[in-house]
């Protein structure tokens, strides 16, 4: 199951690392990271929230069991997509007739061949039917960019500029496809679950967690006024549980 695409709003987002530290009897310490300690939590800020909204999220809290069982959550503070500064990594799955050279900064993406080739890359854990934004710096004549089964086609200026599409796609597949025998220079590619492209951020695992929880084993709803309430919400994503 997966957290409803709420207006998350603000939220604060804290990241926690743990290190294991070792005292040998002469006094001497070794230090390692311990990357299966580290722990992401999210302090989600409602206010406003519909009747509508607040049983949604009663009720997934209620299916959830407060803290007991996992949940999918997406990250409204991050790039969604892992690897999306190195379009060369496994994360993205390229069209045979691409070719990828890099740039300073970003990526050339080259489609000698003669038909659109694509390069995407598949959320496995984000669910259908969401909301997602997909942007990207781009340069070149066109491109088209891919959210699930659909699709925008964009004629370019040829200098930098920032393109964007949101859509509810009926799969978490994200990218752009090259014109036959065009070349376009990529960077800042980046997806998000909410209906518009804000500020990019480097990403390398991506932020799809598998496996969060509820911090709290009760929700505390205040209700402002008619058909509005506001809610804190605490989640919590540890490696190793």
């Amino acid at each position: 199951m997966t957290y409803p695409q709420l207006m998350h709003y603000p939220v604060v987002k804290r990241r926690t690392m743990r290190t294991v530290v070792n005292r040998a009897l002469d006094g001497s310490a070794v230090r390692l990271a311990d990357p299966a300690g580290a722990s992401i939590a999210w302090q989600l800020q409602y206010s406003g929230l519909s009747d509508a909204e607040l049983a949604t999220l009663e009720q997934f809290f209620a299916t959830a069991e407060g803290t007991l069982n996992g949940f999918t959550f997406l990250d409204p503070a991050a790039n969604l997509l892992a690897s999306s500064g190195a379009l060369d990594q496994n994360a993205w799955v390229k069209g045979p007739g691409l070719t990828l050279a890099a740039l300073t900064p970003g990526w050339r993406v080259a489609n000698p061949s003669g038909a659109a080739q694509s390069i995407v890359q598949t959320l496995g854990a984000a669910p259908a039917g969401y909301l997602y934004c997909v942007s990207a710096l781009v340069r070149g004549t066109a491109v088209t960019m891919l959210s699930g089964g659909q699709r925008s086609d964009r004629t370019l200026s040829g200098a930098w500029q920032q393109i964007s599409f949101a859509t509810t796609p009926d799969t978490a597949a994200f990218g752009l496809e090259i014109p036959a025998g065009a070349a376009v220079d990529i960077r800042g590619i980046q997806v998000e679950a909410q209906g518009a492209a804000s500020v990019y951020r480097d990403a390398t695992a991506g932020g799809v967690y598998e496996g969060a929880r509820f911090a709290d084993d009760a929700l505390e709803i205040t209700t402002t006024g008619v058909n509005r309430h506001s809610c804190t919400v605490n989640v919590i994503y540890v490696n190793h549980l």
